[in-house]
């Protein structure tokens, strides 16, 4: 009984044991069969992955990098003026009687432009006038008495202290008549002071006098701008003056037509800089003025700079680098593209002048880089370099 009942006990004990196991069994076959569909995909992946074609080279024009001479023409607005400007003023002080020209008027040399009260001045003429009468007469009694004494010393009937004293007074009243025909002549001179006119021909551009005020000598009444050729002013920026040849041609081109045109020439360059907008005034002459450029007619003066050595491209081939000037340059073995940062010197009409960062040799992306990332493969367009 014993020895079945031990057999008993060792076969349940078997089969207890025999249906613990199955389950780990069953545990390590599903991992397995997880760690294989694993190692599935990740080679599906790979597959893919290797499958996946490159993508196609951007097209995209280029062009190679060389070194020329950039001249930079500048054209600013400016106005014409008169080459000479005359200030008109009275010569003696007074009350303005009468205003006989205005600004914007054409005058004649010796045309009058105003008069003063001339009271005061006809009165001091009639007191110099009268002292001349005054001062004549005893140079005519003077003398008579003098030839009366020369008479009378040759009949031995005078003195030679009388003869002498005849004399001298007769030169006494000849002094004096010299001395009052000066006073006259001052008084006519104040008297013609009295009428301002024109000294020379021109268009008066300035007028600070009007009838009945009170002027004071050498006061600036009117200021006349001469006839004859004329300047094109305009105020230059300082570093285009430093860059400018000393004496460069400038086409003066009249702004409201500009089918009117002339030649120029610098004429006069300050010496002193406007400190708030930094520029400097230039004054170009133009000989033989057209009529059709009147004084303080707007105009554009064209100018060209000193050449010098530059790399010039196409507008399109700039673009920015954390907002800074850049262009995408092509590695001629890879034919991939890199991005490089570059100083401008100017901008231009259609081109952009680099002053560095490229070298000459250099292959850059003129069209087509809006697309462009560093890295990215190019095929460059046939006839594009």
């Amino acid at each position: 009984m014993k020895g079945s009942a031990g057999l008993r006990s060792r076969r349940f004990s078997h089969r207890a044991t025999h249906c613990r196991r199955k389950p780990l069994a069953t545990v390590g076959r599903l991992r397995l069969g997880i760690a294989a569909l694993g190692i599935c995909a990740l080679i599906a992946g790979c597959q893919r992955q290797e499958e996946t074609p490159e993508p196609l080279p951007l097209m995209v024009r280029a062009q190679k990098v060389e070194i020329a001479d950039y001249a930079p023409t500048a054209s600013l607005t400016g106005v014409i003026a008169a080459q000479t400007l005359d200030n008109l003023s009275f010569r003696v002080g007074g009350r303005v009687a009468q205003r006989m020209a205005d600004v914007g008027q054409h005058v004649d040399k010796g045309t009058v432009l105003a008069r003063l009260d001339p009271q005061t001045q006809q009165s001091d003429l009639t007191a110099a006038q009268a002292n001349l009468d005054a001062a004549q007469a005893q140079l005519r009694q003077a003398s008579a008495a003098f030839d009366r004494q020369k008479k009378l010393l040759g009949q031995g009937f005078t003195t030679r202290r009388d003869y002498d004293q005849a004399d001298q007074s007769m030169r006494t009243a000849q002094a004096s008549v010299q001395g009052a025909e000066s006073q006259v002549a001052n008084a006519k001179e104040n008297l013609s002071f009295t009428e301002l006119r024109a000294g020379v021909s021109g268009v008066i551009t300035a007028r600070d006098v009007e009838a009945g005020q009170v002027v004071q000598a050498a006061q600036t009444v009117f200021t006349i701008a001469e006839d004859g050729d004329r300047d094109a002013v305009f105020n230059v920026q300082e570093t285009l003056v430093a860059n400018t040849p000393a004496a460069p041609p400038v086409t003066i081109t009249l702004l409201s037509n500009p089918q009117v045109k002339a030649q120029g020439k610098v004429r006069e360059v300050s010496p002193v800089i406007d400190p708030a907008s930094a520029s400097v005034r230039v004054k170009v002459a133009i000989p033989n003025t057209p009529a059709t450029m009147p004084l303080g007619a707007s105009v554009t003066g064209s100018i060209t700079a000193q050449p010098r050595k530059a790399i010039i491209l196409p507008w399109e081939t700039l673009t920015a680098n954390d907002g800074k000037p850049a262009v995408w340059i092509i590695d001629p073995e890879t034919r991939r593209v890199s991005m490089t940062p570059v100083e401008v010197l100017a901008y231009d009409t259609g081109i952009v002048v680099i002053d560095r960062g490229l070298e000459p040799g250099d292959v850059v992306v003129t069209a087509g880089g809006q697309l462009l990332h560093p890295g990215q493969a190019v095929e460059v367009a046939e006839n594009a370099q």
